[in-house]
């Protein structure tokens, strides 16, 4: 089974989905042959690098509401978070641009690093508080997540390494009509939008699985009528004497 899951790593709602999906996952019996790939979304491509404002600052402008209902948005998002093992620091959050690091993703792609990097990236951003726009920075990520940090900022400074990957994620987002995320198709045939409930996934997962690995139907050529020569529920047919 293959899901592929597009994210971005300013998206509140793709940590949670992405850790809902984990443990949706942990529950089916089958996870080892499910195969989840990362494609890369922004949610805003002209987004500018970090300015120093605050994430409810900026939210404030982006929508056109207070300080304080940002704040309070903020504050349920944090609660979502926390119900599933996560923290949300937002009075520390540093809201940026983040073509870089799906960059860098792509290059951690190629060394088999995707799904330790993505990890690491939306840890450092909602949890750690990190500056996802400072190569530097992405490039201490990196090193966490079993990367040279040499390469990796060979990548960073080349603004055009990788950038061809990320086009085709959102090319393809495009396509298959995305405009928000989390986003995830399974197969190619079922898509799930938004960081649904885990049961949500459970669902799905054992809906797609069953279609891909239906009950054989065994057609019975016994004799028609016949209902001796067998057992059942602890008693056995004996079929007369000829």
């Amino acid at each position: 089974m293959k899901i592929d899951v597009w994210s971005d790593f300013v998206c509140p709602f793709c940590y949670i989905g992405k850790r809902r999906l984990e443990m949706a996952l942990d529950q089916f019996p089958h996870k080892d042959e499910v195969d989840v790939e990362f494609k890369s979304f922004e949610l805003d491509p002209n987004s500018p690098v970090y300015s120093g404002k605050s994430i409810h600052e900026v939210l404030a402008s982006k929508y056109g509401m207070s300080i304080e209902q940002a704040k309070q948005n903020n504050e349920h998002l944090g609660q979502q978070a926390a119900g599933i093992g996560l923290t949300f620091n937002f009075e520390d959050m540093k809201p940026t641009n983040t073509f870089d690091s799906h960059r860098m993703a792509k290059f951690a792609k190629t060394q088999g690093k995707e799904k330790l990097v993505t990890e690491s990236l939306l840890q450092a951003y909602f949890t750690e508080s990190k500056n996802l726009s400072d190569l530097e920075t992405l490039a201490d990520i990196a090193v966490t997540s079993g990367l040279d940090r040499q390469e990796t900022l060979a990548v960073l400074n080349d603004k055009t390494a990788y950038a061809n990957d990320v086009r085709i994620d959102e090319g393809l987002a495009q396509q298959y009509r995305i405009t928000g995320v989390p986003y995830f198709i399974i197969n190619q045939k079922y898509a799930i939008s938004g960081a649904q409930p885990m049961e949500t996934f459970v669902g799905a997962l054992h809906k797609v699985w069953e279609e891909e690995h239906p009950t054989p139907i065994l057609q019975d050529l016994s004799p028609d009528g016949s209902t001796d020569a067998f057992c059942t529920d602890g008693s056995c047919a004996v079929p007369p004497k000829e």
